[in-house]
């Protein structure tokens, strides 16, 4: 039964991840070719090192990817190794969205210009924003979260039962 999980997540990973590189291709290629056409002028140095350096985290993640998602497959078709999930939460999360964010730059700044750029900023200001919440909820013991009862108060069960006088066992 586990064999079947573990050619579920490579079949998974390799789809998942043969779509990514065609996302990617079909992303940068429209750019590269959008620039050749219409912005041919406007093409400059400073278009190439802003595209270089804003582009090169979604390509590194992309890479990384590769390295840690791609199943490895023994000479008779049995997996060797399935890769790691790329559905995990937390970080891998977090680098899905940067690429998905990376790919609406790069196609902006194809069809508008490199003022589309300036939008690739939201990136750190949202890393900083989840990181300090997740900070002042760990500092706070996250009891200011939504959901969790304080300590002092009691729940409308418990306000109930002491209304009625209190939690009585009867004994049989």
């Amino acid at each position: 039964m586990a064999q079947k999980a573990v050619k579920t997540l490579a079949a998974s990973n390799t789809r998942r991840l043969n779509q990514t590189l065609y996302a990617t291709l079909a992303t940068h290629g429209l750019y590269w070719l959008l620039r050749a056409l219409l912005f041919r002028r406007s093409f400059s140095g400073r278009s190439l090192a802003l595209y270089i350096l804003l582009s090169a985290p979604q390509l590194l993640v992309n890479f990384w990817f590769e390295r840690i998602a791609r199943p490895v497959y023994h000479a008779d078709g049995s997996v060797r190794r399935a890769g790691e999930d790329l559905e995990a939460k937390g970080l891998t999360e977090y680098l899905w969205d940067v690429t998905y964010w990376t790919y609406g730059c790069v196609v902006l700044a194809a069809l508008l210009g490199d003022s589309a750029w300036w939008l690739w900023g939201v990136v750190p200001v949202y890393s900083g924003y989840a990181a300090w919440t997740t900070y002042t909820g760990m500092r706070g013991g996250y009891t200011d979260a939504v959901g969790v009862p304080q300590p002092g108060a009691a729940s409308k069960r418990q306000q109930k039962m002491e209304k009625r006088g209190g939690q009585k066992v009867a004994y049989r």
